[in-house]
C-alpha cells in the first residue's frame, strides 16, 4: 500500500515540520510512504492531478486554520475521484471538534488528534499491516459502522528523543524556511492560544538539539525557525544554545520566538556578542494594558521586557519583531493606542498589528458569548466586534495595518517617518490613523502600491495634505530611498540639489588614495572609475541635519554630502552604509 503525505503550505518557502516528523517516526517500517508539499496559492486542479499520479491507497493532510478550507476541498474531490482511498486528517485545526467535522463531511475517514506520531504511526499498522484494532488506538477518531467513534486522548509523549532528526531525508532546502523545535508546550496560559490547552514543558536534550542544527546548517539552510512557543522559558537550556550557536556562527539566521522580560544581563551580554543577522526574535507584547494581560492570563513584567529590547535594540545586532493583538478582551481603541504607542517608541524592526483569532479549543473562544465576540465563522475565525471595539473599529485598525506595512516595516521611509512625528505631534498612532484615513478618502487602500508610488504618495500627503515644508519633505524622502537603492533616478515627485560640477568632485574624492583609506577600505586597489560604479555620492540641504542626529556639524553651509556604500550594507536592514564627506 501506498500512502502520501500532504500538506498546503502558506508559502513555497515553508516546509513541514509536522509532516516530517510522520515520515521520521516510521523511518523504520518498509512501508511505501511519500511526502509532497504544496501552497494554498496552487490550482486545485493542479494539486489534485499531483495527488492522483501519485495513485495513494492512503493520503494524509496536515490540517491549519490557513489551509483547512481548501484541504477539505482537495479531500472531497479525492473521494470523488478515487473512491477507495483513505483519508486522514491530522493537525491543530481538526483536534478539537473531529466528531461534528466527521459529520460534516463524510469523506474523512480518520481524523488524528494532537501530537501525531506514535497515533499515525499505530494507525498504519492497522492499514497497512492489518494490526490491531482501530478502536485500540489513543487519540484517534474513526467511521465505523455504528457511527462515528472517538477514542481517549493519547497521552503526551515523555521523551522528545524517541523521534528522529525529522529531516534526514531532505537533500534541497537551502532556499526554503526549515521549522525546527527544541521543546513542546508553554509554561503559560494565554486564553486566546492553543499551547494553554498542554499543561507544562517537555525539552529535547540539549546535545541532540545541537547536532540537529549543526546538521541544518550543513545542508546550506538559510533560516530555521524555532516553533517553541516561548523558546527561552528555561533559561539555562536556551542560554545553551543560544551559545554554541554564537561560537558557532555561520550564514544560517536562527528566528526565536522568546518573552524578552525573563533575560538576564548575563544573557543580553551573550546575545550582543552575536554576529549581526544571527538570530532573529519575535516577542509577543500583545498589549501594554494590565487589565487585559490579567483578563488573558498573560504573565508579562513589562518594565523589564521593555528594558531588555532597548538594550538588544541598542546592540544592533538582532532583529526584533514585536506583536500586538487587537479585539482583546477589555481593550478598546484608546487602550489599543496607548500599546501602539508603547511598542512603537521601542523603535522594533517590525510592529505587527495581528487581529484576534478565536481558536477551536481556545479558552477565549469558549468565552466568546460573555465577551460579546462575534467573528468569522470560516477560518482563520477573525473577531469582527466585541463588547469593547466594533466593527468600524477593527475595519479602522486593519487600515492602519495596511499603512503601517507599507511605511514602518518596510523601512524604506525610517527618516521621513521620525519628521513626520516631530512635525505633525500626532503621536504614533495618531500618525498611522490620519494616515490611513487619507489614503481611503482617496482610493488608495484598495490597490497596490510600488515602492516608488509610496514616496509620491507620501510627499503629497506631508506636503499638500499637512502643509510640511517642501524641500525637507524632498530630502527626507530622498534619504530614504537612497539608503535602500542606488539609482540615478529618483522617484517623482523627488529632486535633486544642483551642484556645479558634482560628478567631478566625486571622481576627484576618490582619486585621492587617503580618501579612499579613510573611507573606503575594502575598495582599495581599485580605480575611481570602478569605485564610482559601487558607490553614490548625494549632495543634501544642510538642514536635514536637524532632524537627522548623524549629520549634525556635518558638511558646509551650502550643502551636506552622503556617500552611499552599496557592498556594506546592514544585515537587519539592509540599507546602505552612509559617511559624511567633504566635497
Amino acid at each position: 500500500m501506498k500512502v502520501l503525505l500532504t500538506t498546503l503550505n502558506s508559502k513555497f518557502i515553508h516546509s513541514s515540520l509536522a509532516l516530517r516528523y510522520l515520515r521520521a517516526y516510521c523511518g523504520d517500517k518498509p512501508w511505501d510512504l511519500a511526502l509532497r508539499e504544496f501552497t494554498i496559492n496552487d490550482s486545485i486542479h493542479t494539486v489534485m492531478g499531483e495527488i492522483y499520479k501519485e495513485a495513494p491507497d492512503i493520503v494524509a493532510f496536515s490540517c491549519y486554520i490557513w489551509n483547512i478550507t481548501e484541504t477539505l476541498m482537495l479531500a472531497r474531490r479525492i473521494r470523488q475521484v478515487m473512491k477507495n482511498t483513505v483519508i486522514v486528517l491530522g493537525g491543530p485545526e481538526v483536534s478539537y471538534d473531529d466528531r461534528s467535522l466527521m459529520e460534516q463531511h463524510p469523506f474523512i475517514d480518520f481524523v488524528v488528534r494532537g501530537e501525531g506520531e506514535q497515533t499515525f504511526r499505530e494507525l498504519m499498522e492497522f492499514l497497512v499491516e492489518g494490526k490491531g484494532k482501530a478502536e485500540d488506538i489513543h487519540g484517534l477518531t474513526f467511521r465505523s459502522p455504528g457511527g462515528i467513534i472517538q477514542n481517549r486522548p493519547r497521552d503526551l509523549l515523555c521523551d522528545l528523543s524517541r523521534i528522529p532528526f525529522p529531516y534526514n531525508e531532505d537533500t534541497d532546502l537551502g532556499g526554503r524556511i526549515v521549522y525546527y523545535e527544541a521543546s513542546r508546550g508553554c509554561p503559560f496560559a494565554c486564553s486566546y492560544c492553543l499551547s494553554s490547552t498542554v499543561k507544562g514543558v517537555r525539552f529535547f536534550p540539549v546535545r541532540r538539539v545541537k547536532e540537529d542544527l549543526e546538521r541544518l546548517i550543513g545542508m546550506g539552510v538559510k533560516q530555521v525557525k524555532f516553533v517553541d512557543r516561548t523558546f527561552n522559558c528555561n533559561p539555562a537550556f536556551s542560554r545553551e544554545i543560544f551559545s554554541y550557536l554564537v561560537e558557532r556562527g555561520g550564514g544560517t539566521n536562527f528566528h526565536f520566538e522568546i518573552s524578552a522580560d525573563l533575560f538576564d544581563d548575563e544573557l543580553i551580554k551573550l546575545l550582543g556578542s552575536a554576529p549581526p543577522g544571527l538570530f532573529q526574535f519575535e516577542v509577543g507584547v500583545q498589549t501594554t494594558n494590565s487589565e487585559v494581560l490579567k483578563e488573558i492570563r498573560r504573565q508579562t513584567r513589562q518594565q523589564a521586557l521593555f528594558r531588555n529590547v532597548r538594550e538588544i535594540s541598542e546592540r544592533g545586532n538582532i532583529h526584533q519583531h514585536l506583536d500586538l493583538i487587537a479585539g482583546l478582551p477589555k481593550e478598546d481603541m484608546a487602550s489599543f493606542e496607548r500599546s501602539f504607542d508603547d511598542v512603537f517608541m521601542l523603535e522594533p524592526d517590525m510592529l505587527q498589528l495581528g487581529f484576534l483569532k478565536l481558536l477551536k479549543g481556545s479558552d477565549i473562544r469558549n468565552r466568546a458569548r460573555e465577551y460579546g465576540y462575534v467573528f468569522t465563522a470560516e477560518p482563520p475565525y477573525e473577531v469582527l466586534s466585541s463588547n469593547w471595539m466594533d466593527y468600524g473599529d477593527i475595519r479602522r485598525l486593519k487600515l492602519v495595518e495596511q499603512v503601517l506595512e507599507y511605511y514602518y516595516n518596510s523601512h524604506g521611509f525610517d527618516n521621513t517617518l521620525r519628521f513626520m512625528l516631530q512635525q505633525f505631534k500626532t503621536g504614533p498612532f495618531g500618525l498611522f490613523k490620519e494616515l490611513s484615513e487619507y489614503w481611503e478618502e482617496r482610493g488608495l487602500h484598495l490597490k497596490k502600491h510600488s515602492r516608488r508610488e509610496l514616496y509620491a504618495l507620501i510627499y503629497e500627503y506631508c506636503t499638500g495634505y499637512r502643509g510640511a515644508p517642501a524641500a525637507l519633505v524632498n530630502e527626507h524622502l530622498k534619504l530614504d530611498f537612497l539608503l535602500v537603492e542606488r539609482s540615478p533616478v529618483l522617484p517623482p515627485p523627488l529632486a535633486r540639489m544642483d551642484i556645479p560640477s558634482f560628478k567631478q568632485k566625486c571622481f576627484d574624492f576618490l582619486a585621492n588614495p587617503e580618501n579612499i583609506k579613510a573611507y573606503l577600505p575594502t575598495y582599495d586597489g581599485l580605480s575611481a572609475k570602478q569605485i564610482y560604479k559601487m558607490v553614490h555620492f548625494e549632495a543634501f540641504d544642510p538642514r536635514i541635519s536637524e532632524y537627522v542626529p548623524r549629520l549634525c556639524g556635518t558638511g558646509r553651509k551650502t550643502y551636506i554630502t552622503l556617500l552611499f556604500d552599496y557592498n556594506n550594507r546592514d544585515r537587519l536592514r539592509g540599507k546602505a552604509r552612509t559617511i559624511a564627506v567633504d566635497i
